[in-house]
């Protein structure tokens, strides 16, 4: 199902972006531009910017000062309604999965669907049919249609993270977010996930911005790295015809210093990471409200 993009510019556009928190700079006047249909991962540490980055863009976060315009729309101008109609076009993958433990695979993937109803609901059976219809072929399209009716905390990592990959595309997304998607994943379920999104992202022709520390997958999955370190974009190029070596050079280097200390390390964590859950509490009780 290939999706036809309904804007005219930049997927996303981010000017002089600046997030403080406190009297600690969680981004430093970030720019950049991502197209639609580019697949680019935000490279680098813990605490460089990533995760606060991502948040901004689903409109979690507002700048302290400079401008962001996602899908045509400058965020720092939008009402609240506004707000969760363009939330609604942006799927968001968290690391952490957020799941619910005790619902089903299907019923967690079904409450992607939820911005798109009114009122509660409780069952399966309080979904519309073609929403169930839906969530069934979308879990089948990332290979989980079997373990539809089995509850989320029963599967493993990497089949919770898939479920959380349908949950986010039931919402028929034009650009998707990633989280460090596989940062508690094995290689395998690593390799997996990263493929299916990229699959999944080619078929629909959506735009994803992806968070990851890992310089290799980052390479061989993106068609572009942009590098944050403590907030601020020092790399930001195509990965054809990128080497290692050369992303080592120009960004890694920066990682470890000689006695094995992160050199960003000087970053505060309680600025440029807030916790997951908060994040994803966040969006649930906005795409719900």
């Amino acid at each position: 199902m290939e999706q036809v993009n309904k804007f005219s510019g930049h997927a996303i556009r981010a000017t002089n972006v600046v997030k403080v928190f406190g009297d600690k700079a969680a981004l430093k006047g970030v720019d950049l531009a991502i197209e639609p249909g580019e697949m680019v991962v935000l490279l680098g540490l813990s605490g460089s910017g990533k995760s606060t980055f991502l948040r901004h863009v689903d409109g979690l976060e507002t700048p302290t000062s400079g401008t962001l315009n996602v899908l045509d729309q400058d965020l720092t101008t939008l009402s609240g309604s506004q707000m969760r109609k363009l939330r609604a076009k942006v799927g968001f993958v968290f690391q952490q999965f957020e799941l619910v433990p005790s619902l089903s695979a299907l019923e967690n993937v079904l409450t992607g669907a939820l911005s798109t109803l009114r009122g509660p609901r409780l069952g399966l059976a309080t979904y519309p049919r073609r929403l169930r219809v839906k969530a069934l072929e979308t879990l089948d399209q990332v290979g989980l249609l079997e373990l539809a009716y089995e509850r989320a905390d029963t599967l493993s990592g990497g089949q919770q993270q898939r479920v959380a990959i349908a949950r986010a595309l039931m919402q028929e997304p034009e650009i998707l977010l990633a989280d460090e998607p596989v940062a508690s994943l094995d290689p395998e379920s690593s390799r997996i996930v990263m493929s299916l999104i990229r699959e999944i992202a080619r078929e629909r022709n959506l735009t994803v911005l992806c968070s990851l520390h890992q310089v290799d997958l980052a390479l061989s999955w993106a068609d572009r790295i942009i590098g944050l370190r403590e907030g601020a974009v020092v790399l930001d190029t195509p990965t054809a015809g990128l080497g290692r070596a050369e992303v080592m050079e120009i960004y890694g280097k920066v990682a470890v210093d000689t006695q094995g200390h992160s050199a960003a390390s000087a970053a505060p964590a309680t600025a440029v990471a807030e916790p997951q859950r908060a994040a994803a509490l966040a969006y649930s009780g906005a795409a719900n409200s």
